[in-house]
């Protein structure tokens, strides 16, 4: 069985860890600086007045004044996520992070371990602690666990077994696709606001009429395609931070502090023989509000791994000016690293030369854009005069 983990509101549960008492109150995650006015995940308390997440700024404040606004934190969400997963790994469950808050895992592996499905399923969630509020959901298929696990209550485990799929997930709202709100109004348009009245639709008709994306949320209303969990690989865990005496604003300074974090995490014994491939900037603010200050991350993904100080300082460099407060602690984290092994392309054939870079090319990818993005066409119909139907996408995992 596939399992899924979801919490929701994790950035605001991360965020109202240093002000916990907060959570029984109204608040919401304030929105992003520079970005839309939009509110982020929101308190109980705050739903039951009225106040719902994606709201306008403007309109909640009208709706209920005694609304709290919580600066996000994505350093310390980050950090949170990281070590739940890693409780999870410990348990023995090979995890495939989805989105903060979202996780996938097999239990076929451990079932006998724990003394079948259940007892597997309450050990993941006593890994992931009763204070996260978290659900799991488990199914034959990786879309239908994620629908268990958004209806499951919190501390719930909800198992949805291949017989049950189609009328279990018939009722459920179309929001749980993965879709431009465009096509969720295009869709209501029609009279579709259900995910089963999608799946008695002609899979060709809805091609057409939306396109990939739509074949695609066909696909997943009738349960979508079979895959494996893969787990992830472990991470590298090199981080450098530097703590200011006093917050500093100015970006020389700030750029200078960046390249002596470069320069020191490159020269960690760790990574020698090793290239960078996927680095992260955080930094902890100022607070511009009740309580303590949040937090500011960036993520880059390289063009090419490189080990060279400059290249890597020169990437990051232009993310300093998207800062949006003076800045106490400035941290650099080498994310995801190349193996440890020389290439020596004058000693390879041709073919092999071109696969290696091949599958460099497709990890290169894969940690930019997270797991699954990497897809190989196969074809199922090619017979079919309708061209979306005559291949499907699957993801590469090698």
């Amino acid at each position: 069985m596939i399992a899924c983990l979801s919490i929701p509101g994790f950035a605001l549960k991360a965020a109202l860890r240093k002000q916990p008492a907060l959570a029984l109150r109204p608040a919401a995650l304030s929105p992003e600086p520079g970005g839309e006015p939009l509110l982020g995940p929101v308190t109980a308390a705050a739903e039951a007045l009225g106040v719902w997440p994606q709201m306008r700024l403007g309109e909640a404040l009208a709706t209920c004044p005694q609304l709290v606004l919580v600066e996000p934190d994505p350093a310390s969400a980050e950090q949170a996520w990281e070590e739940i997963v890693c409780s999870l790994e410990d348990a023995g469950f090979a995890v495939d992070p989805a989105a903060l808050g979202i996780a996938y895992f097999e239990t076929r592996g451990v079932e006998r371990l724990y003394g079948g499905l259940d007892a597997a399923l309450r050990r993941a969630l006593a890994a992931v602690g009763a204070q996260w509020d978290g659900r799991i959901g488990a199914a034959g298929r990786r879309f239908a666990a994620l629908a268990a696990a958004s209806v499951a209550r919190p501390g719930q485990l909800l198992v949805v077994r291949d017989e049950e799929v189609g009328c279990f997930l018939a009722p459920l709202p179309l929001t749980l696709l993965p879709l431009e709100r465009q096509r969720y109004e295009e869709l209501e348009a029609l009279g579709v606001r259900k995910l089963g009245q999608l799946a008695g639709l002609p899979g060709g008709a809805v091609a057409e009429r939306l396109g990939p994306d739509g074949r695609r949320a066909w696909s997943l209303a009738r349960g979508g395609a079979a895959a494996r969990v893969r787990g992830r690989r472990p991470p590298s865990e090199l981080a450098e931070s530097l703590e200011f005496p006093e917050a500093i604003g100015n970006e020389l300074t700030l750029r200078r502090a960046l390249g002596a974090l470069v320069e020191t995490a490159l020269a960690r014994p760790e990574r020698r023989d090793r290239f960078v491939r996927k680095v992260a900037l955080s930094a902890r603010l100022v607070s511009t509000g009740s309580g303590g200050g949040g937090s500011w991350r960036r993520t880059l993904t390289l063009r090419e791994p490189s080990a060279e100080a400059d290249r890597i300082r020169v990437a990051l460099a232009p993310r300093l000016a998207e800062l949006p407060a003076p800045v106490l602690e400035l941290r650099l984290e080498l994310v995801e690293l190349t193996e440890p092994a020389g290439h020596q392309l004058e000693l390879l054939a041709a073919g092999a030369e071109d696969r290696a870079r091949l599958s460099e090319g497709l990890r290169q990818v894969r940690a930019s854009t997270g797991s699954g993005s990497v897809c190989t066409v196969v074809e199922v119909a090619p017979w079919s005069r309708i061209p979306e139907t005559r291949a499907l996408f699957v993801p590469r995992d090698d």
